[in-house]
């Protein structure tokens, strides 16, 4: 299990509070990882709307890592503490600690490409956004390689058909829905994860018909959407 990063002592750290409600959990109470997933995604809209800064560009997910203290569960109020963890010449991280009554429970570090709303390609953070969130990367480098492997040849999988509901904004499948993916296949373990990763290689587009694959292998398991032969997003989930 990966230790937690401590808040930073200076720089720019944005808190939110959430209420775990039924629409979050598992039938045992468990929050889902896909719950999880909007929870970050809404601490970090809130925190660039708490800021007043007008981002130039957009943001492309590539990669998000999560270690498990403990789940929060049905009727916990959560607080999550988020800021940057490190910076890129195109692209910054962002760790999120949600913490319960009693503690820190589950971190998450994710890193997010600066992409043109014009044209998609990536741009430079530039100096409004160091202004903003520098400080509290403290000069830490994010990596954005992605490292997961390739399926097993012979993968073959079961159809995870796409959903108008799935779809956002900017026309692709919401980044929190892969975590869905993810759920389906803990649902049919006899564990709980200490650590997720999740990897995003390609957009899933309207029409997309992507198959879930799953692969238990020596202390973990993977688990890849694909769409015929092409990586679209991969999983990998550790004890």
């Amino acid at each position: 299990m990966r230790a937690f990063l401590p808040r930073p002592e200076t720089g720019r750290v944005f808190t939110a509070r959430r209420l775990v409600r039924n629409t979050d959990v598992t039938p045992a109470g468990r929050l889902r990882f896909d719950a999880l997933a909007r929870y970050l995604q809404l601490a970090a809209e809130d925190d660039l709307a708490d800021a007043g800064w007008d981002e130039p560009y957009g943001w492309l997910l590539r990669k998000i890592a999560v270690t498990v203290r403990g789940f929060p569960r049905l009727g916990t109020r959560v607080e999550l503490a988020t800021f940057c963890s490190g910076t890129g010449p195109r692209w910054a991280e962002r760790t999120t600690t949600v913490a319960g009554p009693d503690g820190d429970l589950v971190q998450a570090t994710a890193v997010w490409a600066a992409i043109s709303l014009a044209d998609g390609r990536p741009v430079a953070l530039g100096p409004e956004f160091h202004r903003w969130y520098g400080a509290a990367a403290q000069g830490r480098v994010a990596s954005v390689r992605l490292s997961h492997p390739r399926p097993p040849a012979d993968a073959d999988g079961r159809a995870w058909p796409v959903r108008a509901s799935d779809l956002d904004p900017a026309g692709h499948v919401n980044n929190a829905v892969h975590w869905a993916a993810v759920e389906d296949v803990l649902a049919g373990l006899d564990w709980l994860p200490g650590g997720a990763e999740l990897e995003y290689h390609r957009e899933i587009l309207p029409g997309c018909e992507p198959r879930l694959v799953a692969a238990g292998e020596p202390g973990q398991v993977m688990i890849w959407l694909l769409d015929g032969t092409q990586r679209l997003a991969s999983a990998r989930l550790l004890p």
